[in-house]
């Protein structure tokens, strides 16, 4: 099993995407610590993964508590000694122009968009580098590079999280720890519909939603890349996935099979290799 030996902490898991690459991450062999702030649907995602013979764990999670991170972080070690691949797929985006967004709703969504995941790296950081590596793994979306209406504060979510991967991957790199970003690149079930509510959807509302656990796919791809090959990148699950599906696990590398903005993934590639001899 490609994951088999490794250790994966996901947030958000207990429903969508987040609950997609636990799933795919156990079944590719790893051990999967997974989080979420709803006990009910942590619930269900723990039962999933021991359906799928997964070994795993669940702890119940709030992103933006640094200490709280730190702890589960010390849990997993403690349990399993050593923390590979962290995957911050935790999200809050309610719909709200920005004139009507209170500040506590805009700094919750900025906060678990983007602070979770700095906490999340954070708490990881001295392990990994005593470890000799590991992935540090964001969700991206079209709203890291675009602008929406009524997503004023997700969208600089989202785009601070590219900043911080761009910048950090140098920092990162000798200590062999990659930091990159991953955008669904299918359309997902959005992020605020609950089980209930999908249940309750009509079958052919359902299937206009790409499958999480195929899309998480593409997540076991990246997390099974050597740290060094790639970092500070943001790449697509649907490529991904396609391109596995045509070409096989092991597919020749080209920017337009793992994203749909290959020119920025290659201007990325530019950019470091000019700054790397700078």
């Amino acid at each position: 099993m490609r994951l088999e030996g490794k250790v994966v902490l996901v947030t958000g898991a207990g429903r969508g995407l987040g609950w997609g690459v636990a799933r795919a991450m156990g079944l590719a062999g790893a051990r999967v610590c997974a989080t979420d702030i709803d006990p009910r649907e942590l619930a269900r995602a723990a039962s999933d993964l021991e359906a799928d013979g997964s070994l795993c764990m669940t702890e119940l999670l709030d992103v933006v508590d640094l200490a709280a991170f730190q702890k589960v972080v010390e849990e997993v070690v403690g349990r399993w000694g050593r923390l590979d691949v962290l995957v911050h797929c935790a999200i809050y985006m309610p719909l709200i122009p920005f004139e009507e967004c209170p500040d506590h709703l805009w700094w919750r969504q900025f906060d678990i968009n983007f602070k979770g995941f700095y906490y999340g790296t954070r708490a990881v950081w001295e392990v990994m580098k005593a470890q000799g590596g590991g992935h540090l793994i964001g969700v991206a979306s079209g709203s890291s590079i675009r602008g929406y209406r009524n997503e004023v504060a997700y969208c600089a979510g989202k785009h601070t999280l590219e900043g911080f991967v761009k910048a950090l991957a140098f920092e990162a790199a000798p200590y062999q720890i990659a930091l990159n970003t991953i955008g669904p690149g299918k359309t997902i079930k959005p992020t605020g519909i609950t089980w209930d509510e999908l249940e309750r959807m009509p079958a052919e509302a359902k299937a206009e939603f790409a499958d999480p656990v195929r899309l998480g796919q593409a997540f076991v791809w990246l997390a099974c890349q050597p740290p060094e090959r790639f970092s500070g990148l943001r790449f697509d699950a649907g490529p991904i996935v396609d391109t596995i599906a045509a070409e096989g696990f092991d597919f020749e590398f080209a920017p337009e099979k793992v994203t749909l903005y290959p020119d920025d993934m290659v201007a990325r590639l530019e950019w470091q290799a000019r700054y790397g001899r700078s």
